[in-house]
C-alpha cells in the first residue's frame, strides 16, 4: 500500500516536470493495464462461479442481488440529487451560447433493443472472453455457477475446480499487483503530463465543480453509508482498507482493473466470500455513482451552453432519472459511457454536434468518477451485509478470514 502511494505521488510529480515528455513512460504503465485486464477476465469468471457454486441457499443469492440493486440505484439517486444542488449554485458553463439550434442536426437514434442483447450476450463463446463483454460473461458465470450448485455431488468435482481456479487467479493478480507501484506511476505520470493543458483551458469551471463535489461525497456520503453499514467498527476497517481501491482506481481510470483490489479489500473488512464476489464484479459493471454525477454536470453544461434554465421540478426529476439511468443501466453496456452521452443529447433534443463536447467532459473527470465507482461497490457490499446479516455482522469473522488468522 505504501509502495503504491509512493508510486503514483512520484509519478505526479514527475508529470507535473516533464509536461508533454511524460508521454515516453505510457508504455510502463500501458504494461501494467495490460497485464491487468489479461488476468481480469478470468479472475471475476473464477469469483463469481465459485461463489455460486458454493451456494447451497438460492434464496439467499436472490436476497443478495436483490439489496444490491437496491442499494445502487439508491445511492444513484442520491448522489444525483446532491449534484443537482451544487450545479445550481455553481453552474457549469458560463459564456456565450452555442451556434447551432436545438435539434438543428438530430441526434442519432438509439436501437436500444440491440444495445440490450450485447449487453447481456454475446453470438459466441470467445466473445464473453474479453473486457468488452464484461456484464455478459458476469451472466454466463451466474449460469455456471448455478447449474454446478444444482448439479450436487455431480458437479462437486466441478465446483472444486472453478475454487481451484479462483484461488490460482487471485495469486496471478498479486504477482501484477507487485509491479503495481512501477506502473500506475508511470501511467499518472503520463496523464497528468498530456492532459495537464486541457485541464486548464475551457473546462476548467467543470474541474472545480465536479473534482471538489466528488471529493466530499467520498469522504462524507461514503462514511455516512459505511457507519450506517457496520457502526464505528465498520468506518474504522473501512478507512484502513479502501485507499489501495481508491489509488487503484484514480490511477487507472477503470472500475474492472480495479476489481482484483477491491475484493482483497472486502475480504479485509469482513464482506462475506458470497456478498464480496457477487457485488463487486457486478458492480463494476452497472454501479456507477460517480457517472451519475459526471451525467448531471454533462446535462447542466448543455443546458448552460443552449441558454436553457436548468431549473424546476419537472426538469430535476427528468435529469435524475437520466443519469440513475446513464450510471446504473446503460454503463453495463459496451461502449456504455458513449450511449449514456447520446441517451442525453437524444431525450433532451440537442444537436448531435454537442456530443463531443460532453465526452471531453467525461472525460476530464473520469478518475475521480472511477474512484466512487468503486469504492462505492465496497460499500454496498457492507450495506447489503447489514441488511442479510443484520447489525453486528461485522462481529462475525467470515470464514476464509479466520482461517488465514489460524
Amino acid at each position: 500500500m505504501a509502495f503504491l502511494f509512493v508510486g503514483i505521488a512520484s509519478g505526479a510529480l514527475l508529470g507535473l516536470f516533464l509536461g508533454a515528455k511524460a508521454a515516453v513512460l505510457k508504455p510502463f504503465g500501458d504494461i501494467f493495464l495490460n497485464l491487468l485486464f489479461t488476468a481480469v477476465v478470468p479472475l471475476v469468471f473464477f469469483s463469481i462461479s465459485s461463489a455460486i457454486a458454493s451456494m447451497t441457499d438460492a434464496r439467499r443469492l436472490l436476497r443478495v442481488m436483490g439489496w444490491m440493486m437496491f442499494f445502487f440505484v439508491l445511492t444513484g439517486i442520491i448522489s444525483s440529487a446532491l449534484m443537482i444542488g451544487a450545479v445550481c449554485i455553481f453552474p457549469p458553463f458560463t459564456g456565450a451560447p452555442w451556434a447551432l439550434p436545438l435539434g438543428g442536426a438530430g441526434a442519432a437514434a438509439m436501437n436500444t433493443g440491440d444495445a440490450l442483447v450485447r449487453a447481456f450476450t454475446t453470438p459466441d463463446f470467445t466473445d464473453i472472453l474479453s473486457k468488452k463483454n464484461m456484464l455478459a460473461m458476469i451472466i454466463f458465470a451466474l449460469l455456471v455457477g448455478a447449474a454446478t450448485s444444482a448439479s450436487g455431488e455431480k458437479g462437486a468435482p466441478f465446483a472444486r475446480l472453478l475454487s481451484a481456479g479462483n484461488e490460482v487467479m487471485g495469486r496471478v493478480i498479486g504477482f501484477i499487483m507487485l509491479y503495481a507501484p512501477i506502473g500506475l506511476g508511470a501511467y499518472i505520470a503520463y496523464l497528468i503530463g498530456v492532459m495537464g493543458p486541457q485541464l486548464m483551458g475551457s473546462y476548467a469551471r467543470v474541474v472545480v465543480l465536479y473534482y471538489p463535489m466528488a471529493l466530499a461525497y467520498f469522504a462524507i456520503a461514503f462514511s455516512l453509508y459505511v457507519f450506517w453499514a457496520g457502526g464505528r467498527r465498520g468506518l474504522i476497517s473501512f478507512w484502513c482498507n479502501i485507499p489501495s481501491t481508491a489509488l487503484t482506481a484514480l490511477a487507472t481510470g477503470s472500475s474492472v482493473a480495479t476489481i482484483p483490489v477491491n475484493l482483497a479489500a472486502a475480504e479485509k473488512i469482513g464482506v462475506k466470500e458470497d456478498i464480496r464476489e457477487v457485488v463487486i464484479p457486478l458492480g463494476a459493471t452497472i454501479h456507477m455513482e460517480g457517472s451519475c454525477l459526471a451525467a448531471i454536470v454533462k446535462i447542466a453544461f448543455l443546458f448552460g451552453l443552449f441558454q436553457m434554465p436548468f431549473t424546476g421540478w419537472n426538469v430535476w426529476l427528468t435529469a435524475i432519472g437520466i443519469a440513475v439511468l446513464a450510471g446504473t443501466v446503460i454503463s453495463g453496456i459496451p461502449a456504455g459511457g458513449m450511449l449514456g452521452e447520446l441517451l442525453i443529447i437524444t431525450l433532451y433534443g440537442f444537436p448531435i454536434e454537442a456530443l463531443p463536447l460532453i465526452t471531453m467532459i467525461g472525460t476530464i473527470v473520469d478518475p475521480p468518477a472511477t474512484m466512487l465507482n468503486a469504492v462505492g461497490d465496497n460499500v454496498t457490499c457492507m450495506m447489503v451485509s447489514r441488511r442479510l446479516q443484520g447489525r453486528d455482522w461485522m462481529n462475525v469473522i467470515p470464514n476464509e478470514v479466520r482461517d488465514r488468522n489460524v
